[in-house]
């Protein structure tokens, strides 16, 4: 899998057309795996007609098969045993079903060097210590979820003084606090160092509000950032607007929008994708994404909505190389932008309906049978 590590250790982290060569070998490798080491990968692929040797042009990256996101909530499909993973990561199971990924070391490996390089790009890292303020869950023995590692990751970026979190455990289930964390940036605003705070954009709301209720307003030192990531899931309801949440985070905490971060990715598309300044997610060269059509899953041009394909050859533990997730976008050419970044840029406009992706699901979980997990060695959940 040298292929892969060649490809996350560029140092242009959005020269695509320069990667694409990379990118199409890493991709082939990837396939050429899952298919000698997933049982179950293999029939789909061999049900599909699919072989990697296919993987020519950037074009024939639509030809990989493509697995919904729904479809890993119904199977846990690993290509190696649970002995060889570095770690197992779940979704959050927001809709009562959770998907379960296997990360394995080369993974690891090649994950460092991308969140480095594209911390560094977009002003995450910083030598200067910070207090951490995670809107998110307090890590305990058994949270395997995906967002709980990726928070807790994120506090490194500056070396980290100290952590509040939101959500605590209490009683065996999490319980959110946000009236602690309203009193710990009271504090934190008198602090010689930095604030960073992390987590949900649905939590950054609920707290911004909370503390106007209780007449609370800070002036965070210098320097301080908030890194939002994750999206609002069960509280879409309550979503507002990027510019009304980032003016009342000025207006509450003297963040200026220039200090707010955005992160997009899933558990099963573990890829580091940053929004610019102008609040774009251009594609970075470590994955691709294609817009498909909803009723015919055929690719659509730039500018035209539809189901959100992302294909990216990070993981050997679970074949994600080519899935589906239940959100609906589109693509545009990256010189529209204007930040700079020439790569394309993906719009997430929400969630689509379900019922589609779960026929799709369901095919592939009907072609591999009732058994709920397929790869070189079963495992438990």
């Amino acid at each position: 899998m040298l292929s892969r590590q060649r490809l996350f250790w560029k140092s242009r982290p959005y020269d695509l057309p320069r990667s694409d060569a990379a990118f199409l070998r890493a991709c082939r490798s990837n396939a050429a795996y899952h298919i000698a080491h997933c049982p179950g990968y293999a029939a789909i692929c061999a049900h599909l007609g699919f072989s990697p040797e296919q993987l020519q042009t950037t074009d024939d990256l639509a030809k990989i098969p493509v697995l919904p996101t729904l479809f890993f909530k119904r199977k846990a499909l690993f290509s190696m045993p649970g002995w060889r993973m570095a770690m197992k990561v779940t979704s959050s199971g927001t809709s009562g079903r959770f998907s379960q990924v296997g990360f394995d070391w080369g993974c690891i490996l090649a994950e460092a060097p991308m969140v480095v390089r594209l911390g560094l790009r977009h002003g995450l890292a910083s030598p200067v210590p910070a207090h951490c303020v995670v809107l998110g869950y307090r890590p305990q023995k058994g949270n395997h979820t995906g967002v709980t590692r990726t928070m807790f990751g994120l506090t490194h970026f500056s070396p980290p003084l100290s952590r509040t979190y939101a959500l605590n455990m209490v009683n065996g289930a999490y319980v959110p606090d946000l009236d602690g964390v309203a009193k710990a940036l009271e504090k934190l605003g008198s602090s010689k160092f930095p604030t960073r705070i992390i987590g949900f954009p649905s939590y950054l709301w609920f707290g911004l509000t909370r503390m106007e209720e209780l007449g609370l307003k800070v002036s965070l030192p210098r320097g301080s950032r908030i890194i939002l990531a994750g999206g609002w899931k069960q509280h879409y309801a309550q979503e507002v607007d990027k510019h009304t949440l980032y003016a009342l985070a000025e207006k509450v905490l003297g963040i200026p929008e220039s200090n707010i971060n955005e992160l997009f990715g899933a558990v099963e598309h573990p890829i580091f994708y940053n929004a610019c300044p102008r609040h774009h997610f251009h594609i970075p060269i470590y994955g691709r994404c294609i817009i498909r059509d909803p009723d015919t899953l055929e690719p659509l041009p730039m500018g035209r909505v539809g189901l959100v394909n992302l294909i990216s050859p990070l993981m050997t533990a679970t074949p994600t190389l080519s899935v589906m997730t239940d959100d609906l976008g589109y693509l545009t050419p990256g010189e529209k932008c204007g930040c700079g970044i020439q790569s394309p840029y993906l719009t997430i406009l929400g969630r689509v309906g379900m019922g589609d992706i779960t026929t799709c699901a369901a095919g592939a979980a009907e072609l591999l049978g009732g058994d709920e997990s397929f790869g070189g060695r079963r495992e438990q959940p």
